[in-house]
């Protein structure tokens, strides 16, 4: 029997379900897609960085150098200073002036010269204690007005971390001005300063008398 040839119009509807048709799978997965084809880079688009490599791993941060100040301060801490008392420079620069203020400004320059003086140095605190009641006693009732007082700065010894409280350095230079302000002295005196290095600087004190009534 001869085979019968179609027509157009067969053959245009055969195409058309041709064309429509997916391959089926046997194993009952999804039909496989076709992949876009891949597009050209576009030659007018600007140009852009190329994308950074994946990391593998964050490196480590780098230490920052530390300041030549910082290094210093560690070696060297500062001193710790236990003393927190005013000091007699200090407080004697803080009192007011009693005396004639041009005089004063004369005697702390080192130009108005004492009328007699005495040397506290190597006594004991009670034999310079004595001592000084009977200096400046005897120099009131002879009229004098400005008498010197030495009584040295004192050795600075090592600290005794051991000890309850911290010793000060040069006794006598902390006693001589508290014994100024007891009985009987304290009537005889109206001005105390350290002396001006000329006259032994903060190891001696001008010490000015009241007037003899």
């Amino acid at each position: 029997m001869p085979r019968r040839r179609l027509t157009d119009d067969e053959r245009a509807l055969w195409q058309r379900v041709a064309r429509s048709a997916r391959r089926l799978s046997l194993s009952g997965e999804p039909p496989e897609e076709t992949a876009p084809p891949a597009t050209a880079p576009d030659p007018r688009a600007p140009f852009s960085d190329p994308p950074a490599p994946p990391a593998k791993g964050k490196a480590p941060p780098r230490a920052l150098p530390i300041p030549p100040s910082a290094m210093a301060s560690r070696a060297s801490p500062p001193p710790v200073r236990l003393d927190l008392a005013e000091s007699v420079s200090d407080r004697l620069a803080r009192e007011p002036v009693r005396m004639d203020r041009n005089l004063h400004r004369t005697m702390t320059r080192g130009k108005l010269e004492p009328e007699s003086r005495i040397d506290l140095h190597g006594m004991t605190v009670a034999e310079a204690h004595s001592a000084l009641n009977g200096f400046l006693i005897s120099a009131h009732a002879r009229g004098l007005r400005l008498v010197l007082v030495i009584t040295g700065k004192g050795r600075k010894s090592g600290p005794d971390h051991f000890a309850p409280m911290p010793a000060r350095a040069g006794i006598l230079k902390h006693e001589v001005p508290h014994w100024l302000r007891l009985p009987p002295l304290n009537a005889l005196v109206m001005e105390v300063r350290e002396a001006h290095r000329s006259h032994g600087g903060t190891g001696a004190y001008y010490i000015y008398l009241r007037k003899r009534r």
